[in-house]
């Protein structure tokens, strides 16, 4: 059921539990797995990512550790930290282009804008994608179909 709860975090309702993933990349299938919990009293929201890339034997993983919540000037923020020793941070966001109900973060990284953004899919779970801004609208490069654990 994507309905939001109360408060600031209240947006995370959604997506709190564990989800999968699998799809195809250039790299070979991919495996997901997300869970998002609240943390430090429940003043944030954390989301640990662990990425399978290529057939299991390959042992090629990334993974992801982020923090969601209130930003100094009380704007909903994220700070994300991965193990290619990169690190971005951006804010909350809306995509009615891709749902009503989108739950979306916007960052402004090296190569310019880009978004993740999740909505409820129509039959079960929840889509997410990750999007970079061109002068012509949002361009799509990863979408994956998760499922709860």
């Amino acid at each position: 059921m994507w309905k939001k709860g109360r408060g600031k975090l209240g947006l995370f309702q959604p997506l709190l539990g564990e989800w999968s993933a699998s799809a195809e990349s250039e790299m070979g299938p991919v495996v997901c797995q997300r869970k998002f919990e609240p943390v430090l009293g429940g003043k944030f929201i954390q989301l640990i990512a662990d990425w399978q890339i290529g057939e299991p034997s390959s042992g090629k993983t990334y993974g992801e550790i982020c923090l969601f919540g209130p930003g100094d000037e009380g704007t909903l923020c994220f700070w994300s930290f991965t193990s290619d020793g990169k690190r971005s941070s951006g804010w909350v966001s809306e995509a009615p282009d891709i749902h009503p109900t989108a739950i979306c973060f916007e960052a402004d990284m090296p190569s310019g804008r880009a978004r993740q953004t999740y909505w409820p899919h129509s039959e079960a779970g929840m889509l997410w994608a990750v999007e970079s801004k061109t002068k012509k609208g949002w361009n799509r490069f990863v979408e994956h179909h998760y499922k709860p654990v």
